[in-house]
C-alpha cells in the first residue's frame, strides 16, 4: 500500500462524498484501466474496495466516491463522517475486474446510485477515444444523483441520460426501450443496487445476448450451489503437494495454513484479490467477482469463497 493525501472533499449527491487522493510521499501514481477499483486502508482499520472515477489518462490523481450506508460496518461511514481534507490514508494498487470488451462496437453503460463511479471512468475513457457509448443513469432524484454537472457538461452533451424516479414495475420496460436501437456488437455494462443489476442483466442478454452484459458488485450476493461444501483436495502444479480442504475450511485459509503466500481483502469474493489460476477439477463457483464466461471455462477460482465440484482441483501455485 502507498500513502495518499485527501485534497479535496465534495459533496456530490445526497449522502455521496468524493475525495480526491494525490500522492502524499512524492511517488507516482500507477496507470489504470477504466472500471479499475483500489483499497483503500481507512481510519478504523478497514480495508473497502472503492471504484476510481476519474479520467483514467490523469494520473495526478485518483478520485473516489462514498456512499455513507447506515448499516455500514465500520467502512464507508468512517470514510464519510471522519476523513477530511489534508488528512492521509493508505491505498493498494489499482485492479479491475470490471473492463470494457475490446469485442464491442459500442457500449451502453447503466448505473444506479453509487453504481456511477466505475461508470464514470469508462465514459471519460470511451469519450476519449471517441467510441459510440450512452450512459443511462437511474436515481431517486436529481439530488441523489452524483457527479451531475460533470455529466452535464460539454465533454458529454448527448452522450447522458437521466432516469429520476423510475419505479421498480417500470424499470424493464425503460431498459428494453435504453437498448432497443443498440446495434450489433453492442455492450452493457452495470453497476449499482443487486436488484437493478439483475434487471439489467435480464434484459441485456435478452437484447444483446449473454455474453455482452458486465457487472461490478459493491457487495456480496450470496451464490446458491447444490454442491454440499464438503471436504476436498486442492492439488499444488508446482510442487505436487496435496492439501486436504475440510469441509469447514475455506480454500484460501487451507492453502495460507500451507504456506501459500495467497492474499486476500474482502473475503466475501468480490474484490477479486485471491483468485487462483485451475489447471484441472472443476470449481464451484461461489464469487461475484468472476464473469459468467470466466466461470463456465473454470480456469479460475476465488479461493475466499469457492469450492470444488470434483474430489481433487489442480491449481497453478
Amino acid at each position: 500500500m502507498v500513502k495518499v493525501k485527501v485534497e479535496k472533499v465534495v459533496d456530490e449527491a445526497v449522502g455521496i462524498r468524493s475525495f480526491r487522493l494525490v500522492p502524499a510521499d512524492g511517488h507516482t501514481l500507477q496507470a489504470y484501466e477504466p472500471g479499475a477499483h483500489v483499497d483503500v486502508l481507512g481510519p478504523t482499520g478497514v480495508t473497502r474496495q472503492y471504484s476510481l472515477c476519474s479520467p483514467p489518462d490523469d494520473l495526478s490523481a485518483y478520485l473516489i466516491a462514498v456512499k455513507r450506508e447506515e448499516a455500514s460496518r465500520g467502512g464507508s461511514s468512517a470514510l464519510y463522517d471522519g476523513v477530511r481534507e489534508g488528512a492521509e490514508l493508505s491505498i493498494g494498487s489499482p485492479r479491475n475486474l470490471f473492463s470494457l470488451s475490446p469485442e464491442a462496437s459500442a457500449h451502453l453503460l447503466f448505473a444506479a446510485g453509487i453504481g456511477i463511479t466505475p461508470l464514470l471512468s469508462m465514459a471519460y475513457a470511451l469519450s476519449r477515444q471517441g467510441s459510440p457509448f450512452h450512459l443511462h443513469y437511474f436515481v431517486r432524484s436529481r439530488e441523489h444523483a452524483a457527479f451531475v454537472s460533470t455529466l452535464e457538461s460539454a465533454r458529454f452533451q448527448g452522450k447522458v441520460t437521466f432516469h429520476l424516479g423510475v419505479e421498480p414495475d417500470a424499470l424493464e420496460p425503460a431498459l428494453a426501450r435504453c437498448m432497443a436501437d443498440a446495434t450489433p456488437g453492442t455492450h452493457a455494462y452495470t453497476c449499482g443496487p443487486a436488484a437493478f443489476m439483475d434487471r439489467v442483466v435480464a434484459v441485456g442478454e435478452r437484447s444483446l445476448g449473454p455474453d455482452a452484459v458486465h457487472l461490478e458488485h459493491f457487495k456480496a450476493v450470496p451464490v446458491a450451489s447444490e454442491v454440499p461444501a464438503g471436504a476436498f483436495e486442492a492439488e499444488l502444479a508446482r510442487s505436487g503437494k496435496v492439501i486436504v480442504v475440510a469441509a469447514d475450511v475455506s480454500l484460501v485459509d487451507a492453502l495460507q495454513a500451507a504456506g501459500c503466500d495467497i492474499d486476500t481483502e474482502c473475503r466475501e469474493g468480490i474484490c477479486g484479490t485471491c483468485v487462483v489460476p485451475v489447471l484441472s477439477g472443476e470449481p464451484d463457483h461461489r464469487d461475484n467477482c468472476l464473469s459468467k464466461k470466466e466461470k463456465a471455462a473454470n480456469r479460475l477460482i476465488c479461493a475466499c469463497v469457492s469450492r470444488a465440484r470434483t474430489a481433487r482441483i489442480v491449481l497453478d501455485l
